[in-house]
């Protein structure tokens, strides 16, 4: 009974990231929130195929993305912008407001890379595992979505490193 208690208080702590992820693959908070909840209940379902040796965070990011991948494979519909603020009781700085807008118009590929590594800062190795990716490729994601990020906000190549810097 312990461990299942244990296992809900690690949920509850991952809905956060949870929740911020929704949010890059999504782009609104109606469709945030049903991932999440989707990715919980899914992950519920499957706890037993889950190695509790190994971080939580990167396993439920993968289910909540190939949620999301099916999701958007079955619809093709073309995505929403991302509204002006990311929850109803923050108002975000205009220049949080300008980086979102310019992580939407990055490929989603490139968008998903940026908010696993600079968002969740997950480690280049969770991150591939998350998006079902080799490092590599991960890695070309990245500098090709910092790129065009840089480009679109006109900025200098130090202005986008990361706070905690590159991880391995």
């Amino acid at each position: 009974m312990a461990r299942a208690r244990d296992f809900e208080g690690a949920l509850i702590d991952c809905l956060p990231a949870l929740r911020r992820y929704a949010m890059v693959l999504t782009r609104n908070a109606a469709d945030r929130d049903d991932l999440v909840q989707e990715t919980l209940a899914a992950a519920l379902a499957s706890v037993r195929g889950f190695d509790r040796a190994r971080p939580l965070l990167p396993w439920l990011l993968r289910i909540q993305h190939n949620l999301f991948v099916t999701s958007w494979r079955r619809r093709r519909a073309a995505p929403p912008e991302i509204p002006a603020s990311v929850d109803d009781h923050v108002t975000l700085r205009a220049e949080v407001r300008e980086v979102l807008r310019a992580l939407t118009t990055l490929a989603e590929e490139q968008r998903h890379a940026i908010a696993l590594i600079a968002l969740e800062e997950l480690s280049y190795a969770e991150a591939a595992e998350v998006l079902g990716i080799p490092r590599g490729t991960l890695m070309s994601r990245l500098a090709r979505g910092r790129q065009a990020l840089r480009e679109a906000l006109n900025r200098p190549a130090a202005a986008l490193r990361l706070v905690n810097g590159d991880k391995a």
